[in-house]
């Protein structure tokens, strides 16, 4: 029997930035929710437990974060060419991919994306993570380091810490819905665990059709 032609998709480096973010992420939504409503979640015994868990790992994720932008950036140079949208994709592609996650997945067709090293993800990834990376990530990470420092100069420019607590909490809720669709999303590989071991080894089984 043939093997399967396998693609490298993933550095080591991309690998392990993409865990210790994923951990820093759950952890963030945990600590937030147990910081935000105690009265409900209880992760930590300690409240004050609770609130240090978070500001540690919200450092860590600040220094994840640029190790992120400093490799693709800096190092890869491919930023561009896999986070931000070719006309194409703007025009075609994200219906393509929308019929394909809408109809086409539970009909047992072929995904309208073949990933390359070059080219990881598809028309609607790139959108949405060059929104998170670029955006909803900085804005998360600049309001908590304001929360933590207590900045009162930057709080009072933005309208005071009241609003700046308000940004903070929506863009982290934005995080924990966007962790459900990514888990989700995770599992559409031509496998179910397709993706998840691509994340751990790097390499990718490319589908029989391509």
């Amino acid at each position: 029997m043939q093997k399967p032609k396998m693609v490298y998709l993933n550095p080591i480096a991309v690998r392990i930035w993409h865990w210790v973010h994923a951990f820093g992420i759950v952890t963030l939504c945990i600590t937030g929710a147990q910081i935000r409503f105690p009265e409900y979640f209880k992760f930590f015994d300690a409240y004050k437990t609770a609130i240090e868990v978070h500001n540690y790992t919200g450092i860590m994720v600040c220094f994840d974060y640029l190790i992120w932008f400093f490799y693709y950036v800096f190092i890869s140079g491919k930023f561009r060419k896999l986070y931000v949208p070719t006309m194409d994709d703007l025009t075609t592609g994200i219906i393509r991919q929308l019929k394909f996650y809408g109809y086409g997945y539970f009909r047992g067709l072929p995904n309208p994306h073949h990933s390359t090293p070059d080219n990881k993800f598809n028309p609607m990834q790139k959108g949405a993570y060059l929104m998170i990376m670029t955006v909803l990530v900085p804005i998360i990470l600049f309001t908590g380091l304001l929360l933590l420092l207590f900045a009162k100069s930057w709080l009072m420019a933005l309208g005071g810490i009241k609003v700046v607590i308000g940004i903070h909490f929506l863009v982290a809720c934005a995080f924990c819905a966007f962790l459900f669709v990514h888990m989700y999303l995770a599992t559409l590989g031509h496998t179910f665990w397709a993706h998840f071991v691509t994340m751990i080894t790097g390499w990718e089984e490319e589908p029989e059709e391509h």
